[in-house]
């Protein structure tokens, strides 16, 4: 098991122990957090924008050419915008931060 600290849109924080091997997206959403992710996973939709955490940024791979411009789009960018279908969830991160974006 790993931990995820979500902030949700109302400012309340979760502690996620989730199993590696799902997305972020999968992690979140089974936990019962609002991430909508109406897309199932395909990084189309941008219902599931997180803002990642500095500290935790520079541990994940680049954002495809595809994630950016949805993040992009969403009209919420920021230089930590992730989409959370498009994050692997394993051991490496391992309390990782983060905070889910304004609704798109």
């Amino acid at each position: 098991m790993a931990t995820v600290y979500a902030t949700d849109r109302d400012g309340a924080g979760h502690t996620i122990d989730a199993a590696p091997g799902a997305t972020l997206m999968e992690v979140l959403r089974d936990a019962g957090l609002p991430v909508e992710a109406i897309c199932g996973g395909q990084a189309i939709c941008s219902t599931c924008h997180i803002y990642v955490d500095d500290a935790w940024a520079g541990k994940l791979d680049p954002r495809s050419d595809t994630e950016q411009v949805m993040c992009e789009d969403s009209g919420y960018f920021q230089e930590n915008s992730r989409l959370a279908c498009q994050v692997d969830f394993d051991e490496s991160l391992d309390g990782i931060q983060l905070t889910l974006a304004p609704e798109y």
